[in-house]
């Protein structure tokens, strides 16, 4: 599975695409998680499963939504207390409850 995280420029959600990196565990081993600004979403969507927008950028969720929904990939914004955290487990799980896998 491949994760996109978006945020406001990708520098602030780094710190959770390592916490989340580091929940993947052996059997996981090609999992890809990345973090990027909500602007490069068009180009790079294709190359991802799922889509979780931090939630400083919840306000964008409408048009981020319309652009997953195009790809058929599905979107949501991750929990703000998991996002302070970097709860990498829990957004992981949200990940993998959004894709089905």
């Amino acid at each position: 599975m491949k994760i996109l995280l978006v945020c406001a420029g990708g520098i602030s959600t780094s710190i959770l695409e390592k916490s989340i990196r580091d929940s993947f565990g052996p059997d996981r081993n090609d999992w890809n998680v990345e973090a990027h600004s909500v602007d490069k979403l068009s180009e790079l969507i294709n190359d991802f499963d799922v889509v979780l927008l931090g939630p400083q950028i919840r306000h964008k969720l409408r048009a981020v939504k319309k652009i997953a929904d195009e790809n058929g990939k599905p979107c949501d914004v991750i929990d703000s207390r998991d996002y302070a955290l970097a709860n990498g487990e829990k957004v992981l799980s949200k990940a993998v409850q959004l894709v089905g896998a």
